[in-house]
């Protein structure tokens, strides 16, 4: 470790000091202060794959009970990153409301779920990604009602995949204090499923890349997105629902 990582990591566990020695809710709350900031950049990453606004307040009240939670069983001296461990509980707290208040109607999800199975029966069958082309022939469509299809159901398929994502990093993550604590498994799948990540994308084409790096990466919002590339934001929701849906099945067939 260099002489930058190591007073990095030395200031970072003086921010922890005056909590751990004392467990008070002051001393608390001055750590939630400083990742409120976090919570809204969550969730406002949520928010822009939904069209109803007031949610917005619902999923930043959630991520603030799991922001708490995070900063009570987080032990920096395991040497891991605060944000790391608390950004998988903020997500998967605004999921667990997402699914309980159904935000996505019923028959989008049901759709995306026969879209999923489409497209996992053609890679079995074929080997290797399906084509939109066909994806569209299995399921009947023409090539542009399958972009409407992944247009309009960009919000389902966009959570089904975050779903996915959060329930694997969570199963896995060494990343603060948990019931069975950290252990070299556990460090060892967790990179294993970070290797699963690179490649998934890696297997996308170039503009599927590129919308995956601007939303994930640099956490643009989907206008954002189709003014840097100069495409429609339909278009967009578009390539972003083909590319989650590629990654989300190569990352179920990952154990």
């Amino acid at each position: 470790m260099n002489t930058a990582e190591t007073n990095h990591d030395n200031y970072y566990i003086e921010q922890w000091k005056p909590y751990l020695a004392e467990r008070s809710l002051d001393a608390r709350n001055e750590i939630v202060l400083q990742y409120t900031e976090l919570v809204k950049r969550i969730a406002l990453r949520f928010k822009g794959s939904y069209s109803h606004f007031g949610q917005l307040d619902d999923m930043v009240n959630q991520g603030m009970i799991a922001l708490i939670d995070a900063v009570e069983k987080f032990d920096p001296y395991l040497g891991n990153k605060f944000e790391t461990f608390a950004s998988l509980k903020i997500k998967g707290a605004i999921i667990d409301l997402m699914r309980k208040q159904d935000w996505v109607p019923r028959n989008q999800r049901n759709l995306a779920r026969e879209l999923d199975q489409v497209y996992g029966d053609l890679y079995a069958t074929n080997g290797c990604a399906p084509t939109n082309d066909q994806i569209a022939e299995k399921m009947e469509l023409t090539p542009a009602q399958l972009d409407r299809v992944l247009q309009q159901r960009h919000n389902s398929i966009l959570l089904s995949y975050e779903e996915t994502i959060n329930e694997q990093m969570n199963a896995i993550s060494p990343i603060g204090v948990e019931e069975n604590g950290s252990s070299p498994e556990k460090e060892l799948l967790y990179g294993e499923l970070k290797e699963a990540l690179i490649v998934a994308i890696g297997q996308l084409n170039e503009k599927e890349k590129q919308v995956v790096s601007l939303y994930y990466y640099e956490s643009l919002k989907l206008k954002e997105i189709a003014a840097i590339l100069g495409i429609t934001e339909s278009r967009v929701s578009q390539i972003h629902s083909a590319s989650v849906l590629k990654m989300k099945h190569m990352l179920s067939s990952y154990r």
